[in-house]
């Protein structure tokens, strides 16, 4: 069971994701990036984006013809669902207002999951306010949570795992002009349990750093592994050391 598996690893250490976005890669880039994926600081790949017209399915089987990791759904919609992959991300986006992204979306999906019976790992999704719009405020039709709302925040993330999410995530947004600030990531690990992953606008090791040090559990990255190999190298020797 990846769940599992993720929470033996952090009792020794940080994990380390990658987010795949179908539209932004080929067969060739794929194969590119899970040579690099393959270096022993990343744990697991994620597959997915706010809209993606490109194959989740291709995509996935590319991965996994070319690395072991385990792959796991990172869905913006009920499009995004395949059944090559080992896992998915049961994303309830709770930092919005918006039914269709909190259960409607879920609902419609629970058939299809339930029969191709991939590894269902509930999560809170919490989007962060970080100066400009993304693309997952724009498609969701919701408002991020405003990046000094830090007693917000934590309530949101409280709640997420009284409703029972096993994971949280808080999302600055691809292309982010900045991570989320190490004191809100601190405040909610230290008022939750469950393992807090901290994605968007993170580009450079001392920021990777930071973010473990304030309390993050597992960090993903997505644009800069498609805008800067190097830069993505130098985040996998930032994580090794």
């Amino acid at each position: 069971m990846i769940y599992t598996d993720i929470l033996a690893k952090l009792k020794t250490r940080k994990l380390f994701a990658i987010l795949v976005d179908p539209d932004k890669h080929d067969k060739a880039s794929l194969q590119r990036l899970t040579g690099l994926a393959n270096k022993p600081a990343v744990d697991f790949i994620l597959v997915g984006g706010s809209l993606v017209s490109g194959s989740v399915d291709e995509t996935v089987q590319t991965l996994k013809r070319n690395t072991d990791l385990p792959i796991l759904l990172f869905p913006g919609n009920i499009l995004q669902i395949s059944p090559h992959a080992d896992g998915i991300l049961f994303l309830s986006l709770i930092s919005g207002r918006n039914p269709e992204f909190l259960i409607g979306n879920h609902v419609i999906a629970a058939p299809l999951l339930k029969k191709i019976k991939l590894e269902i790992i509930p999560t809170g999704y919490m989007l962060i306010e970080n100066g400009r719009t993304t693309a997952v405020e724009y498609v969701s039709n919701t408002k991020p949570i405003p990046a000094d709302k830090i007693d917000l925040t934590v309530a949101t993330a409280m709640a997420g795992e009284m409703l029972g999410h096993k994971m949280l995530y808080l999302e600055a947004g691809s292309g982010a002009l900045a991570p989320v600030n190490s004191s809100m990531i601190r405040e909610v690990k230290n008022n939750t349990t469950v393992p807090l992953i901290v994605g968007g606008g993170i580009h450079t090791a001392k920021q990777v750093s930071q973010i473990y040090d304030a309390g993050a559990d597992i960090i993903v990255v997505g644009s800069v592994i498609e805008d800067d190999h190097e830069g993505f190298i130098s985040l996998l020797e930032s994580v090794r050391k």
